[in-house]
């Protein structure tokens, strides 16, 4: 049985296929079907499909909502053709309509950024709309990438005056004390994945002038204890390795004109057997406070590589 998809658009097939067609094996693999293009339109022959009808439904959702997200970005690749995927097969396993492709973005001077999965949807709109955001799940989710990329817009466009980046410093083994230089030396090795994320989305001489001018401020959890911040961004990562009264000092420091997005994966947790996690807590007691909004992540949401998500996938069955 075979079924076609034909594209109003050229510039939208060329999105779907990719360049030199490089997307068409994956969906090939994905659909369990042999893809052919031909002139403005996509083929799918499933004669060796198990249930060829539900196959050609699969295929024709898919094309059609890849067709829609090429008139928001032009890069569709793996991680977007899975992400649609999913929320087609899991609207047919509910028996419910699939939700129209995202239209969430966050824009970073000329770049524009856009969410992979249904919850990084949830996300960017929670970060727009809540003073508070808390993204908790796995690695490889785009929690950390997001936050940035929320909060360099926010900075850059002039809405907010200053980024503060924190995390709480646990390692196993070695301490702030142990490592050279001033305290902004010191902690950048745990800031590292906070400037990863900021390097993919503008150029490392620009951050650095926004460090020089105050604008982006890095800060131990420690230090924040008696602050009052104003018409700021703060990130706090990692943060299932607060402790309790870690969190609550954190949250109280939020002014009115500012907003805050906690990040961390309960899985790891590094804190003593004594101490119990602040992010665990702060779920429990403040999931219906009003201005605060929660995202939970999975395994379905990581988009950093399809070997990241089989192996937290077996993981999570262990």
């Amino acid at each position: 049985m075979g079924t076609s998809f034909v594209f109003g658009n050229p510039d939208a097939m060329r999105s779907v296929c990719g360049i030199n067609d490089t997307n068409i094996p994956y969906l090939e693999k994905l659909l369990g079907c042999s893809i052919y293009v031909r002139g403005d339109r996509i083929e799918c022959q499933t004669e060796d499909s198990a249930s060829p009808e539900a196959s050609s439904e699969l295929f024709s959702q898919l094309l059609e909502r890849l067709s829609a997200l090429s008139g928001i970005t032009n890069d569709i690749s793996e991680p977007e053709i899975l992400m649609e995927f999913k929320a087609i097969q899991n609207a047919m396993e509910k028996g419910e309509a699939s939700a129209p492709a995202r239209r969430e973005f966050i824009s970073v001077l000329s770049k524009a950024v856009y969410p992979k999965s249904n919850h990084q949807e949830q996300y960017i709109h929670a970060m727009n709309n809540s003073q508070i955001t808390f993204g908790i799940g796995p690695a490889g989710t785009g929690k950390t990438y997001l936050a940035v990329a929320h909060c360099l817009g926010e900075l850059l466009s002039g809405r907010k005056q200053k980024l503060i980046l924190t995390r709480p410093v646990v390692e196993a083994g070695e301490s702030l004390g142990f490592l050279p230089g001033d305290l902004s030396q010191k902690l950048n090795p745990y800031l590292k994945p906070l400037y990863d994320s900021m390097e993919a989305l503008i150029a490392p001489a620009t951050i650095r002038r926004l460090e020089d001018s105050g604008s982006i401020e890095i800060a131990p959890l420690a230090y924040m204890r008696g602050r009052s911040i104003h018409n700021a961004c703060i990130i706090l990562d990692e943060a299932q390795n607060t402790t309790q009264a870690q969190m609550k000092m954190f949250l109280t420091r939020i002014g009115e004109n500012s907003c805050a997005i906690i990040t961390g994966d309960v899985t790891q947790i590094d804190l003593p057997k004594t101490s119990s996690s602040g992010l665990v807590q702060a779920r429990e007691i403040l999931r219906d406070i009003e201005g605060i909004e929660f995202v939970n992540f999975t395994a379905r949401d990581t988009v950093r590589s399809r070997i990241v998500q089989r192996i937290i996938d077996a993981y999570e069955k262990n």
